[in-house]
């Protein structure tokens, strides 16, 4: 089919287009034979799931899949060549095939649809070149720790794509069909490959292009916005835009009405089929499709419509009938003005007045900037980049050119560093350079739509005609200096002549869009003191005037320093001749100058002699105003106003209030020294800038936390930065015999109750409190019953908060409420932590205590509550709406009873499986083992979601942990949240950073935190009890709520009962994230470190559970060794994908936490530093243990609620009384019983 029928189609009708391809071959359930073929059958490695091979080895099934679209009613198919290219195909070793295997798809899906058109010759049907982004991008760096690396360039994406193009032309496909573009830069060397190899076929093939965009971003995942990308490929040939991929069509249609509404290309739309489950599957339904898919047609935004993964030909099948006789998609109009990109679009047209362009990325132009390259500074010399572009540069020139750099090398790697920095990157980069090869070579590492400076004519037509149309084609504008053979244009006449001529040659011999050439005619210096430059800042004015009137769509540009050369050291006065010479040139068009942004000199404010006589100098006003300017220079103070490299930071400069409070907000301590010890000058007293300023902020971070606009990780910050202003004036507070007590909120003991040793949460709680002016007093960990009600007694504290994590807490704080009851206290009681609830706080707490007893679910409702219950005016109400919620929750639990089957028959329910045919494997390593482990082996194992929920951020934030360093995909991933949550986004992101930086601290120390104990043992069940070594008896308790499936488990179900006659085993374990850890506490608690004391506390747990999951590992594989040939990454084994479990004491299916003592009997945890509190707790706090099951059949499950039959049988088999289990069960025994 011809490239004209094509086009002739997308304007009458919209073109449906096919499916997922990988969707499809998942239904044919092939194995690897079927990847092999004959051909294959040796080939080294797996080759099951390279899709693109089955065109060699299965091509009956690829030709089916395109067969079924065409049946569905797609119009244009693609071929199964997605990652056909040598860059993919090196994952394989199959870079040799990529050819073949092109020619082959090409050939097959050519015939299919010839085929097809044979016989139903009414449908004409167009095949797709597939061509993919390959598996690795040119704009980011896979190092985390070299920024500036990259694992593929622009010319080895050039030369894969090349290969594939070239494949799939003599295949015989009718479009180009890029798509899943993900990186602009990948996809701007594919483009050009394509041109190229179309030229040398004489082929004229249409060309589709399709990127996929972050998901709720809006952006690519390389960072662009869709109009920033929409400037990168402008200057190449394809016919239509669209996007594919990450998005149901739902999510898609709000970026496809942007691309729409500014793209002047044929609109693309194949949406996933809705968002992947949890399993990663799609579950939407082609009929559901199609009502999401339907607005796209209605509103006219598609000109071609169909479907990415998860759908398949009865989802494309529902799209001809919405389409038939719908109006496709018109493009808009190409835009009239010049536009470039970084990460961002920006547009040069008149209303946006003059573009700066920063200056100080030269090398030639700032001897800092030279220093820092040479020295390899390169995070310094970002720092200046960053700096520009906060002071307003919307362009960075960067220059290179020294005869002691290697040009190439330094071009290329501070353009991949500053990819790195999307705060810089979000503006286009001029590439400045007098060496062609450094020009090229940049170029070649940008995805945005930058500008060349320069080219010119010195060289003659044929060089700078030659530079041109590799400046096209690699898609970038072009500054053209006014010189040509005889030199530089200085005079007026020699400007226009010069800007003439190129600009004829650049449209009419190069087809250059007249938006993208840039002329520079030469900013040369004035006054100084040689007649024949009087001039040349009025020439410069007037031929800008010229080429606004005589060239149309070019742009003017001028490097404004060169004007005031004769007055260097003169900052002030330069500034000022800048400002004259931009308000006039600018009047009459320029439309950017290289400039230095931090410039803080403006027309207005220059002394009106000084400005006429600035005036008379740049406009030539009179011959004798350049030795005035001369004189009035000499006479002058200088003055400078604009000459420093770095900027005085804006709120320095607010009242010291106002400071006080910024630095409580926003966690600022390095200025605290100065800031107080001005205070103390204006205070009457050092209690007074506590009760007065300090306060003052502390409330506002209260504020803000309570309404969401602060996260947890702020406050925490906060509050250290409180605790050092604290520490600064207390020397003052004590030589004054005085007590900031006077004004606070409130008073709140804090204890983490008897048997418990964890107090992350209670922490947690007391910092938010503190910061919200509550006077805390934390009594610390496995507090009694009778310390606390005797602190509450002497200290009168407004309210009393407990703490516990493990289920034996949860009978503690009924005994403390008892106690509390019994000792006629009438003091608020707010219960909190991961074992409590609502429920059993109104069932089993609250009715014990006369006065209320709160649950507190997060930290953010603590001083909501606390002022309620603090506040007369509220007090009353709270309490009574809490009264008729209890009783509410009192009698639902009634109402809601759990239907049980009896003990007998949930035991001869249990899960039966074939003893008689399973061999246990038997532990390669029998008896205890004991070592300790190395931080950085642990640290790839740790969890990330639930370091964050610890923080109460969430565990979605969780996937900035698989971003190494990258931040171009650290912006990506936070453009991915919606507008609401990037606030709690970006904290998370900051959080994360300071977590692996006290884990690098942590390796550094070489600290001995993570230990491992494990044994392994002859073991046999009995009933539902485990019994280890013939002595050692673990009962285990039985699901008994009544289940639809009719099973109820128990752990002894995965051991072997003693009756079958073989030898089973079972394992167990102890560990610890957290050994030694104390003394780093203790250091950070000394410095009033709240802040990296609950790091370092969250931290360590994780550091335990990630110490658990990478010695489960081991005993698979090794240290039992039934699993020797597993292979699974991380995430798959936080997914449960392997064999065999581990069950933690004090988790669902074994809750008991008593029963650490019977593991302590087997294993003793003292060899690693563990000790038990009298409630099973382990010490350290970061630490878990349990059992290991190896049956392949064995899961984990949850035990649920269980019967008072049940708790009974229990409490026989533990020689315990009933009233002690009821104590460690009571999350599992009904409530109300």
């Amino acid at each position: 089919m011809n490239k004209e029928k094509f086009l002739s189609l997308l304007g009458e009708r919209i073109l449906i287009l096919d499916g997922g391809m990988g969707t499809m071959v998942q239904t044919f359930g092939l194995k690897e034979e079927d990847y092999r073929g004959e051909r294959f059958a040796d080939f080294p490695g797996q080759l099951k799931g390279n899709n693109d091979l089955l065109c060699l080895t299965r091509p009956d099934v690829i030709k089916s899949i395109h067969r079924q679209y065409l049946d569905a009613g797609a119009d244009i198919f693609a071929t199964n060549t997605f990652n056909a290219n040598a860059v993919s195909m090196e994952d394989y070793g199959m870079q040799a095939y990529v050819k073949e295997i092109n020619v082959a798809a090409g050939k097959l899906a050519r015939e299919v649809a010839d085929g097809f058109m044979q016989e139903f010759p009414e449908r004409t049907v167009f095949v797709a070149g597939s061509i993919g982004p390959t598996n690795k991008t040119a704009s980011m760096s896979p190092d985390v720790n070299d920024p500036a690396f990259r694992a593929v360039t622009y010319r080895d994406l050039y030369a894969a794509y090349k290969e594939q193009v070239e494949g799939l032309v003599e295949g015989g496909v009718d479009i180009i069909l890029f798509e899943t573009t993900f990186d602009t830069l990948n996809v701007k060397a594919g483009l050009e490959a394509a041109d190229t190899v179309l030229k040398e076929m004489g082929k004229d093939l249409p060309i589709m292009l399709s990127l996929t965009l972050s998901a709720q971003g809006g952006r690519t995942f390389s960072g662009q916005t869709l109009m920033a990308f929409l400037a990168s490929v402008q200057h190449t040939n394809i016919v239509s835009v669209g996007l594919n991929c990450s998005f149901g069509a739902a999510d898609m249609k709000p970026y496809l009405a942007e691309l729409a509404n500014n793209a002047p290309y044929y609109i693309s739309a194949y949406p996933n089929a809705g968002l992947p489950n949890s399993f990663g599957a799609y579950d939407e339904t082609p009929e559901k499709m199609a009502v999401h898919v339907k607005p796209f047609i209605d509103e006219g935004l598609v000109n071609i419509l169909g479907g990415c993964c998860g759908t398949t030909p009865a989802h494309i099948a529902q799209f001809p009938k919405l389409a038939k006789g719908a109006k496709p998609h018109v493009p808009v109009k190409k835009a009239d003005c010049l536009w470039l990109s970084g990460l961002e679009l920006l547009e040069v047209k008149p209303e946006n007045n003059f573009v700066n362009v920063g200056e100080r990325c030269n090398v030639a132009g700032s001897r800092k900037f030279l220093r820092l390259i040479k020295e390899g500074n390169y995070e310094e010399a970002l720092v200046i980049a960053r700096k520009q572009v906060e002071d307003g540069a919307q362009i960075l020139d960067i220059n290179m050119d020294d005869g002691m750099l290697d040009t190439v090398k330094e071009m290329k790697t501070f353009l991949n560093l500053i990819a790195a920095e999307p705060d810089i990157a979000r503006v286009p980069v001029m590439i400045d350079s007098s060496k062609w090869e450094v020009i090229e070579e940049g170029l070649m590492c940008v995805q945005g739509k930058s500008i060349v400076n320069s080219i010119s004519l010195k060289g003659g037509e044929e060089e700078f005609l030659r530079h041109a149309r590799r400046i096209k084609q690699l898609g970038a504008a072009v500054v053209v200096m006014a010189f040509d053979e005889k030199g530089q244009a200085d005079t007026f006449e020699r400007k226009v002549e010069i800007c003439g001529r190129a600009y004829r040659l650049l449209c009419d011999e190069v087809g250059f869009n007249p938006n993208d050439i840039i002329f520079d005619p030469n900013i040369l210096a004035i006054a100084t003191g040689i007649e024949e430059h009087n001039n040349y800042g009025l020439d410069f004015i007037r031929a800008v005037e010229w080429i606004k009137n005589n060239l149309p769509g070019a742009k003017v540009s001028g490097g404004v320093s060169n004007l005031s050369f004769s007055f260097r050291g003169n900052n002030y006065l330069r500034e000022a001749m800048h400002a004259v010479f931009l308000y006039h040139a600018i009047a009459k068009g320029m439309d950017m100058g290289i400039v230095n942004p931090s410039s803080s000199v403006l027309y207005e404010d220059i002394e009106p002699e000084l400005r006429d006589l600035l005036e008379d100098v740049i406009l030539a006003r009179r011959a004798d105003a350049a030795e005035d300017l001369i004189a009035y220079a000499q006479k002058m103070q200088a003055v400078d106003k604009g000459g420093h490299e770095e900027k005085h930071e804006a709120w320095r400069e607010a009242s010291l209030q106002e400071r006080l409070e910024y630095a409580l907000i926003k966690g600022v301590g390095e200025h605290l020294e100065e800031d107080l010890k001005e205070a103390l000058g204006v205070y009457p007293k050092a209690v007074n800038i506590i009760e007065g300023p300090l306060m003052s902020g502390m409330n506002k971070v209260g504020d803000l936390f309570g309404a969401g606009k602060m996260f947890l990780p702020q406050v925490v910050k906060t509050a250290r930065t409180m605790k050092k202003a604290v520490a600064i004036l207390q020397p003052a507070i004590e030589a004054e015999n005085s007590s900031a007590g006077s004004t606070k909120a409130g008073k709140v003991v804090f204890a983490t109750v008897k048997g418990d040793v964890h107090d992350i949460g209670k922490n947690i709680v007391s910092i938010v409190l503190a910061c919200n002016n509550y006077e805390v007093i934390d009594l610390g960990v496995m507090v009694p019953a009778e310390k606390i009600v005797r602190t509450a007694i002497e200290e009168k504290p407004d309210l009393v908060c407990l703490s516990g994590l493990i289920t034996p807490s949860l009978e503690e704080m009924v005994n403390v409420t008892k106690e509390m009851q019994k000792a006629g206290l009438n003091i608020p009681i707010m219960v909190g932590g991961a074992t409590t609830s609502k429920l059993h706080t109104a069932v089993k707490i609250a009715p014990h205590y006369d006065y209320p007893v709160i649950h507190v679910l997060d930290a953010s409702q603590n001083p909501i509550i606390a002022a309620k219950l603090l506040n007369k005016d509220t007090r009353d109400a709270y309490i009574e709406e809490l009264k008729r919620e209890y009783e509410a929750l009192r009698a639902s639990v009634g109402a809601k009873s759990v239907e049980f089957v009896s003990l007998s028959e949930a035991r001869s329910k249990k899960v039966e499986l074939d003893w008689d045919g399973y061999s246990p494997c038997v532990p390669a390593q029998l008896g205890v083992h004991s070592m300790s482990v190395s931080i950085d082996d642990v640290i790839p194992y740790i969890n990330w979601t639930f370091f964050f929920h610890a923080w109460k951020l969430g565990g979605k934030f969780a996937g900035i942990a698989n971003i190494h360093g990258c931040d171009s995909c650290r912006a990506m991933w936070l453009t991915s949240f919606p507008e609401e949550e990037r606030a709690k986004a970006s904290e998370a992101m900051q959080l994360h950073k300071e977590a692996l930086r006290l884990l690098n601290r942590l390796s550094a120390m070489k600290a001995d935190y993570c230990r491992v104990l494990y044994g392994f043992f002859p073991a046999y069940s009995e009933g539902d009890d485990l019994v280890i070594n013939s002595s050692v008896r673990i009962p285990t308790l039985r699901q008994q709520a009544k289940r639809e499936d009719g099973v109820y488990k128990s752990l002894a179900d995965y051991v072997m009962p003693e009756t079958a006659g073989k030898t089973d085993y079972v394992g167990a374990f102890a560990v610890t994230g957290g050994f030694g850890s104390d003394k780093l506490k203790e250091e950070f608690e000394a410095e009033g470190d709240t802040y990296n004391t609950v790091l370092l506390q969250t931290l360590t747990d994780r550091l335990a559970e990630a110490t658990a999951e990478y010695l489960h590992e081991k005993v698979r594989k090794q240290y039992w060794g039934y699993a020797p040939d597993e292979d699974l990454t991380v995430d798959e084994m936080f997914k449960v994908k392997y064999k065999g479990i581990r069950p933690a004491v004090g988790y669902p299916s074994l809750p008991d936490q008593k029963l650490n003592f019977v593991l302590d009997e087997l294993l003793d945890f003292s060899r690693i530093g563990i000790s038990l509190t009298e409630n099973g707790a382990m010490l350290p706090t970061a630490a878990v243990s349990g059992l290991y099951i190896a049956h392949p059949e064995s899961s984990y499950f949850m035990i649920g609620t269980v019967s008072e039959e049940q708790m009974k049988d229990y409490a026989g088999r533990r020689n315990m009384s009933e009233d002690e289990v009821r104590g460690l069960l009571v999350k599992n025994l009904e409530m109300g019983k």
